[in-house]
């Protein structure tokens, strides 16, 4: 698909359909506990949601990024969740987060070793191809609109070393306990 003038890309959609898998969605949750009819009301919905999950690959010049995003209507169940309860708000919210990471993992495993994906600087092409599927970065700033959205690089280039939202993450600043890896040839293009 073509953009305007420099803006050239292709789309490649991946039908990606990851499993709940509670021991994983506890741990990024920080939950020690599930009970019966809270595990019930997550299960429903990741059965709802996942056949909204759109999991796409972009190539964009010599540089590919894979997107995963849940739609509008995700954000609006969790708005109503927030209003119901607070804790209720939180497992749906998470919910929500771990299927977006949960897809990512399966396409980039190397992703859930390092804990992150990767922020690429959203180039021209880069927001041309995400805003022709409904997806923006808000003004002047590399974060999406769309509140469970991912876009790392693919395949998988390093972590901290080449987000670029570093200086904004406690993680990239160095204050988190896991660190990632570099891999060679995938150096900043200041540093090569």
């Amino acid at each position: 698909m073509n953009g305007a003038n420099t803006t050239t890309y292709t789309l490649r959609e991946h039908e990606i359909r990851p499993y709940f898998n509670m021991e994983g969605f506890m741990e990024m949750s920080h939950e020690t506990r599930l009970g019966g009819a809270v595990l019930e009301r997550l299960v429903s919905l990741w059965g709802e949601w996942l056949p909204t999950l759109r999991v796409c690959e972009i190539a964009a010049g010599k540089i590919s990024y894979l997107a995963v995003w849940l739609p509008e209507s995700v954000e609006k169940t969790v708005d109503a969740a927030w209003e119901k309860s607070a804790s209720d708000g939180f497992m749906v919210n998470s919910l929500a987060q771990y299927m977006c990471m949960a897809a990512v993992q399966e396409m980039l495993p190397q992703v859930e070793e390092g804990g992150c994906a990767p922020s690429p600087r959203p180039t021209e092409a880069l927001r041309a191809a995400l805003a022709s599927q409904g997806l923006f970065y808000r003004e002047d700033t590399p974060i999406l609109e769309a509140r469970y959205a991912v876009v790392t690089h693919y395949p998988f280039r390093g972590g901290c070393e080449i987000c670029h939202m570093q200086t904004q993450c406690p993680k990239g600043q160095g204050q988190a306990e896991s660190a990632s890896v570099l891999l060679p040839g995938y150096e900043r293009e200041e540093q090569r």
